[in-house]
């Protein structure tokens, strides 16, 4: 995760893709706090194919327990400025972290254990 000065620096960036290849882990979360919003965000995962994911629950998970440690609060509207851009509203309960918003749906199945 990456923390930048302001929410301007979040929107502006043009990370390398292939040094970011380079990085640790999967998933990459550029952020900042917000003037509309408590939080700005983009999320990228070169090394799963998706440079940019157009909102990112899972990247929002590890980005509002950061938050909460710095705003000394437990409800966050967040903002993914991606191409596509989303607002979440996310909750700090306990140790988990409680996301709502308007989805578009990608899949859906079944699963069947024995």
């Amino acid at each position: 995760m990456c923390v930048l000065e302001n929410e301007e620096q979040v929107i502006q960036a043009r990370p390398d893709k292939e040094k970011m290849k380079n990085l640790d882990g999967l998933l990459l979360q550029l952020t900042a706090k917000g003037k509309e919003y408590d939080c700005i965000t983009r999320s990228f995962a070169p090394k799963l194919g998706v440079w940019e994911d157009p909102v990112c629950g899972s990247g929002h998970c590890h980005v509002i327990q950061l938050w909460e440690g710095k705003m000394y609060k437990t409800e966050f509207r967040a903002f993914q400025a991606s191409q596509r851009k989303g607002k979440l509203y996310c909750r700090m309960e306990k140790d988990r972290v409680l996301i709502a918003g308007k989805a578009a749906l990608y899949s859906v199945a079944e699963l069947s254990l024995p």
